[in-house]
Formats: structure tokens, sequence, C-alpha cells
């Protein structure tokens, strides 16, 4: 007896380092790593990966590069996580008609058009995105298909479909409504049973307090954040009331700012630090790029959207914005935008985090291209600190799905998805239109 164990525990040792062996290891050599946490980038950094999985981080003066890894020069490169984009619609592709698109293309979402969504994210730089608003069905199987591997994308964390007061006629595929507490509890134990990772909320504001405190509190329940509107006042404050975990846009239309009970509700509430922080996902550039997309349209024929969607999908996005001018979405447009910058400075004075996320799918904005757009805007046109705005794309995201364990910075222990672009990015924010590799998970896409 004593003669088998002590013959099995070497063969067991020999296995073991022979499947560490074969394991494949990348080195990533000789750039600025942006690491996430916010402290100064190292220089000439080296990377290893072995597998799925970051093995070391540090320099070429502390951190020697194995033999046997295939060695990846990113030389006068920025190199940092991968990025995330926390509020996209993978069921649409920047389509202007919604009616239409709605009655035309459910049949193709999940093989099709959802599976196209995440891969522009994906060559984009997008590693990890929260998709929200779709059929359950499709969402979760194209989720699960990309962490399976049967297909190309970003990591999606999806909501399934909208919770509120009333699905809009045509819709309800996507949109459950809620008729009473008891209701709303249902819908949820239904989402979560299905295995969602995040509640998605709207018109909060049309509920009743007993209905929206249910939905919230039965989400909490089944430890499932709740994401929520911010377009209306009450909105607002109804959702700070029941405590849901993250408000999406400016919202307000035209309004110049945030009354001024709304932002002392929101001041008591970051006051609060057993509560933790405040996440807010503005998702300005749609409207604030509205102008000069609408005066280059140009800028549309840019064909990286075309990715994986078939070519009469492309023509018919293409002619449904034919004349960007002419869209009903936008004609308000240029009345917000001078707003966007007093909201996006009121949440930051009052504590409250921003997470980069841009609705995208929305009329002419493509998963391709959003999310440096966005970037963009926060850094250039708003003035928001470079450091901060990829913080907001890399550390705060994965700290509220609740994966930093796994994502979201570039440490030993944590996947390797990893991205680069040629040159300084945190003084030239706009490179992120070209992201030069992207590396998920241990395999390199780009």
């Amino acid at each position: 007896m004593n003669r088998k164990v002590r013959f099995f525990i070497p063969l067991f040792l020999i296995f073991s380092f022979l499947s560490a062996q074969e394991t494949p290891l990348k080195a990533l050599v000789g750039g600025t790593l942006i690491d996430g946490y916010g402290s100064d980038p190292i220089k000439n950094s080296v990377i290893i990966i072995q597998g799925e999985r970051i093995l070391a981080v540090g320099n070429q003066d502390n951190t020697p590069i194995p033999e046997n890894a295939e060695v990846i020069s990113t030389e006068g490169m920025s190199v940092l996580p991968g990025l995330w984009d926390m509020h996209v619609h993978t069921m649409i592709n920047g389509h202007a008609d919604y009616d239409y698109w709605d009655r035309t293309y459910p049949p193709l979402f999940q093989d099709v058009i959802m599976p196209a969504s995440a891969q522009q994210l994906l060559m984009a730089g997008v590693t990890s995105a929260r998709d929200l608003g779709a059929p359950l069905e499709a969402s979760i199987g194209v989720r699960d298909a990309i962490n399976a591997g049967k297909i190309p994308g970003a990591t999606l964390y999806v909501s399934g479909p909208f919770i509120q007061h009333k699905p809009y006629p045509g819709t309800e595929e996507f949109r459950w409504g809620v008729n009473g507490p008891e209701d709303g509890k249902r819908k949820i134990q239904k989402l979560a049973k299905a295995g969602v990772d995040v509640i998605k909320l709207i018109d909060q504001d049309q509920m009743t307090m007993a209905e929206l405190k249910a939905v919230v509190d039965e989400a909490h329940k089944y430890k499932l954040k709740v994401v929520a509107h911010g377009h209306r006042p009450e909105e607002i404050r109804r959702g700070l009331q029941v405590g849901v975990d993250c408000f999406e846009h400016t919202g307000l239309s035209s309004a110049p700012a945030y009354p001024d009970d709304v932002m002392d509700m929101i001041r008591e509430r970051t006051a609060q630090m057993n509560l933790g922080p405040l996440f807010w996902c503005p998702t300005v550039e749609g409207l604030y790029n509205y102008e000069y997309v609408r005066d280059n349209p140009e800028k549309l024929d840019n064909d990286s959207w075309h990715l994986g969607l078939p070519d009469s999908v492309v023509t018919d996005i293409r002619n449904s914005i034919k004349h960007p001018d002419q869209l009903p979405y936008f004609q308000l447009t240029p009345i917000r935008k001078p707003t966007l910058r007093t909201k996006i400075r009121q949440l930051m004075d009052a504590g409250v985090v921003l997470l980069v996320g841009t609705d995208s799918g929305i009329p002419m904005k493509f998963h391709s291209q959003s999310t440096w757009n966005e970037l963009d805007v926060w850094v250039n046109e708003f003035g928001i600190d470079p450091m901060y705005a990829i913080r907001a794309a890399t550390y705060w995201p994965a700290l509220w799905m609740g994966v930093s364990d796994d994502v979201g910075t570039i440490t030993p222990g944590k996947y390797a998805d990893i991205i680069a672009v040629n040159g300084d990015v945190l003084r030239y924010i706009s490179l992120l239109q070209d992201v030069d590799m992207v590396i998920k998970r241990g395999t390199r896409y780009k």
C-alpha cells in the first residue's frame, strides 16, 4: 500500500510539470504599462502570460523572460487592461428606425446581430461589456457561446429584458411590464433563475413605490445589482430611495442642470461610505458628437461596423442613416449638448464614480467606434483626467460587476485581457480609435 502511494506522488508531480510546460507562454515586452490602478505607468514593462492568465508583471530589469515564451514587442506602445463598455445594446446596430428594426430583425438577434456586435466590440479593444436590454434567451445564449469560446466577442454581462411599468407596443419580447409588487418579484425571479448578470430598470417613476421596492429588493435578494435610468428627476429620486446600484445617462433632456433637491440626495448618498460608491454611467458621446457626425457624415463610411453583418443588413442600416440631419431621434440634441458638461461636473463634484458606457447601438452609434469616442469626449471636451477616464473603463467596471478578482487590472493571477496602442494614450486618448493589439483571456485576436 505504501509503495503504491510513494509511486503515485512522483507521477502526479511529473504530469503537473509537463502540463505546465505545455501551456503556451507569451511575453509582452517593452511597452509603457498602465495597469488600471491609477499609479504611474511602468516603463519598459514585461507581462508574462501563461494560458489564459497573467503569470508575472514587471519591467525588463526585474522580470526574466522564459526561454520558451513567444515574445511580442510592445516597444513604443501604451499597454493597458482591456476596456469595458458599461452600456451597450448588442441587439441593435446603429439603425435609425427602432420600430422597423424591432419588427424585422428579432429572428436574427441570437445568431447574427448580437454576435456581430460582440465581435465588433472586441476588435475595438472592448474585452468586457454590460449588455442592457435584449430578449432573454438570446442574451443568455450569446453570452454563454462567447464564454465557451464558440464565437469571438467581448465578455458580456447581460440583463435580458428591460423591467418597466408597461412595455412599449411590439417590444414585449425584450421589455417586461410590472403589474403589482408580486408580479415584479416573479419577473425578477424568472430572470435570476435564467442566469442574468444584472437587472435593467427603466421608467421607474411610472411604477408605484411598492412595485419599485419589490423589484429592487428581490434583485438584491438574488445578489443581482440594479441599473436604472436617470432620464427624469423622479427616476433619480425614486432610484436613490430604493437603493439602485447604478444610474444610466445624463438625462433631463434640455434642462440646464440637475435640480438642487436631486443633488442634495446624491450628495447624501455618496457620503454614506458603508454603502460604497454611487456609480453613474453618463453615456454622453452619442449626443455630444451628433452635430459633428451630422455635418461630417463621411465618418459613417468607416466599414468597421460591417464586421459580422450580412450585406443586406449593412445596406439597410446605411439607408436608414442616409440623412443624418433628418433623424427624429436627434432633433433636440443641439439644445441638450451644452447641458452635458454641466451635469457631468455636478456628478463628479458630488462624489459620484463615473463609468464609461456609450448606449452603443443607438442611431449612427456603432459598437466598433462608440467606446473610444466616449473616452475622447470625456478627456478632450470635458477636461476629465485621462487616468480617471481609463480607470472608469477598466478598474471600476470590473469592481462594480463583482469580477475584479479576474479582470479590470493587469495583475498576476487575473485573466490576460490586455490591449495596446502605438503611442502615449495618456496624452492622446484618441489613439484608442485604432487599437493595435487585443488579447482576451490569453488569446490574441488582433
